[in-house]
């Protein structure tokens, strides 16, 4: 009994959230792999204590981990395909056992939880898609990168997954945003702005204005903020900006290279005369920080949305300090629940708003709403084969040793 006559109760045990699974790194895939790709996911173990799987040829990952003392601290899965760099979206069919495979495989099996990888986007979005599929009820993924806005970053999506679309996978687009920007910038409802070509509501093509129409009736619960122009990429006006995957690309490398125009010619003045160069040296710090700020290897890279994974697609030409994003970006993604988190704001947006857009539906394919008579059910579609089951592939453990590992794909 307490001193005010009310019984005493026990202090409720603090849950502690579980821990997320280990990001499974692509390390054959960039221009600077295995080595850049080791070497970042080493800091990343040592310096932010992200949990990883190294994916790749195990011999050449071996040797990277020892130049850095790391052999037998980071489990290593033998991949021996591996993705080349030119190679599009049907190299998913033709290497069944590459290294991004065999990672989507881990994710599946439950023994990881998201995957990095700085190899070709086609092929890890072709793969990643055959691997992991979509999430039910989900029309199309998108891809989602990160701009350098103020006061905080503002999400851009699709950059690039899918280029032709309708206005209903617009409006899907943003609800995968809007999970995204809770998760990473913070907010409980994150403001969404549609790219066109004007800011008025009658402005675009017809893709734009239905889309504008779906997003302003404002039953999907999205907090919809109208349409942004290009020059509002970097204004930071919205917290997510909604766009088809053509559009998307074009605006995001266009603004990449106005960037590094801009930089360039930046660099070259102030290192015109013995003025302009002290001057730069009493402004270091303050450049430093806008260079950190607009560097793309600072977010780590875009991100897969609307599969049963987490997937971070790093730049091509990543260095070890982008990987290390990328790998912090998807732990924190991971430990978020990002596809958790997509699949509830996707139930939220489905309303009879959108007419024929059903749970589990793709577009046009609406059943009939009241069959007349019972039909008997279709067979299931032959799935692809892919050949005979591969041999048992080995994982090294925390002692360095191989421990025998489960059957690959």
């Amino acid at each position: 009994m307490t001193g005010t006559g009310e019984p005493s109760r026990a202090a409720a045990p603090r849950r502690v959230p579980p821990r997320p699974l280990p990001v499974a790194v692509d390390t054959m895939g960039g221009d600077h792999a295995p080595g850049e790709i080791v070497a970042g996911a080493v800091d990343a173990v040592r310096e932010h204590g992200v949990r990883l799987v190294l994916v790749g040829q195990a011999p050449r990952i071996r040797r990277e981990l020892d130049r850095y003392g790391y052999l037998g601290k980071i489990p290593i899965v033998h991949a021996e395909e591996a993705l080349d760099m030119g190679e599009g979206a049907l190299a998913s069919w033709r290497k069944p056992r590459s290294s991004i495979a065999i990672a989507c495989h881990l994710i599946k099996q439950g023994r990881a939880s998201a995957l990095v990888s700085a190899g070709s986007t086609a092929g890890v979005v072709a793969t990643s898609r055959l691997r992991l599929k979509g999430q039910q009820g989900v029309l199309r993924p998108a891809i989602a990168v990160t701009l350098p806005t103020r006061p905080r970053p503002t999400i851009l999506l699709d950059a690039g997954a899918t280029a032709d679309v309708k206005a209903e996978t617009l409006v899907q687009f943003a609800a995968l945003g809007t999970a995204y920007a809770q998760i990473l910038l913070g907010p409980d409802r994150p403001t969404v702005g549609l790219l066109n070509i004007g800011s008025e509501a009658g402005k675009g093509n017809k893709l734009a204005k239905r889309a504008h129409e779906l997003l302003a009736g404002g039953s999907h619960g999205l907090e919809f903020a109208g349409n942004v122009e290009g020059h509002d990429l970097l204004a930071g006006r919205v917290d997510v900006i909604v766009t088809d995957g053509f559009t998307g690309n074009i605006a995001l490398k266009t603004m990449e290279g106005t960037v590094a125009a801009a930089f360039s010619e930046v660099r070259d003045a102030m290192t015109a005369s013995p003025a302009a160069r002290m001057g730069a040296l009493l402004q270091r710090r303050r450049l430093q920080d806008l260079r950190d700020r607009l560097d793309p290897d600072t977010y780590g890279g875009g991100v897969l949305l609307g599969l049963n994974g987490t997937v971070v697609i790093a730049h091509g030409a990543s260095r070890a300090r982008a990987i290390t994003s990328a790998c912090e970006l998807a732990h924190r993604l991971a430990a978020g629940r990002i596809v958790e988190r997509i699949r509830e704001q996707v139930a939220a947006t489905r309303t009879s708003r959108f007419g024929r857009w059903t749970h589990g539906e793709r577009d046009g394919d609406r059943p009939p709403e009241k069959p007349e008579k019972p039909e008997k059910p279709a067979e299931a579609p032959a799935q692809p084969v892919e050949g005979p089951p591969a041999p048992r592939q080995p994982v090294s453990g925390p002692a360095g040793d191989t421990v025998p590992d489960r059957t690959e794909p």
